[in-house]
């Protein structure tokens, strides 16, 4: 029998946003077909997943109607510990795909395994031979790096930072100064709730002459992407990002 493959299938970015974005703009016909070709998932959100392939199926007729599509959840653990490090065998989840059948890994927005849950599934394919199979579509990264005017040939995305202020505010330090000594972008996201408190914190704790990028509602009507030096945010903090993802970078 061949082993089915594992399609890693990206997602809209509208996930949490009040206005969505037409499904065919975002994802190619390919990465549709795929998505509506599959009957197996694994996935962050069992809910948030039936709403996209209800969206895909609007787009392109679901070869097994999705009250038939067998959607598993990855465990809690993995979204809020990081698949790295962790002890789950995620192997289990790929019996369909040992079988016979493709299988999608999909989370809620963008690129699974990219800033969300989904490494684990990826490694355990490879180990049992199976094809790992990355479909096109839309990565909030780097579209913001690529809107940036930040370096491109050189970044890094480190994530969230953490919540706490003082620990927050010792970790953007550490990020600005590596960024300042070696050239290279440092990025990372941040929930729509605390942009505003994300935005203090930057504009109290970096250089003015460092440069801040915001990329927010990045594909939607609404988006918004402001790259400047921090001593221009500062004479004009009206402008911040709406509460909607954002992704932040900084760099020299």
């Amino acid at each position: 029998m061949t082993p089915g493959r594992l399609l890693l299938v990206p997602t809209p970015l509208d996930f949490g946003c009040t206005e969505y974005t037409p499904i065919g703009d975002v994802l190619p016909a390919g990465t549709l077909a795929a998505a509506a070709s599959t009957a197996h998932w694994i996935t962050e959100n069992a809910k948030t997943t039936r709403a996209f392939l209800k969206r895909v199926g609007e787009h392109t007729p679901l070869r097994v109607p999705l009250q038939q599509q067998t959607l598993t959840e990855l465990p809690r653990e993995l979204h809020k510990k990081g698949d790295h490090g962790s002890a789950i065998d995620t192997r289990p989840m790929l019996q369909a795909a040992l079988d016979g059948a493709d299988m999608g890994l999909v989370s809620e927005a963008g690129m699974p395994a990219v800033a969300d849950p989904g490494s684990s599934v990826v490694r355990a394919a490879h180990e049992l031979g199976l094809q790992v199979v990355p479909l096109v579509g839309p990565v909030s990264i780097l579209l913001a790096l690529a809107a940036s005017g930040l370096n491109g040939q050189n970044f890094a995305f480190v994530g969230y930072l953490p919540q706490a202020a003082a620990e927050r505010t010792q970790r953007i330090r550490q990020l600005e100064g590596l960024s300042l000594q070696t050239g290279q972008t440092q990025m990372w996201i941040e929930t729509p709730y605390r942009n505003a408190a994300m935005m203090d914190t930057l504009l109290q704790t970096l250089q003015s002459g460092t440069r801040l990028a915001v990329a927010s509602g990045l594909t939607l009507g609404s988006a918004q992407v402001r790259s400047q030096r921090v001593s221009q945010w500062k004479l004009d903090q009206n402008q911040r990002p709406a509460a909607v993802p954002a992704v932040v970078a900084i760099g020299p």
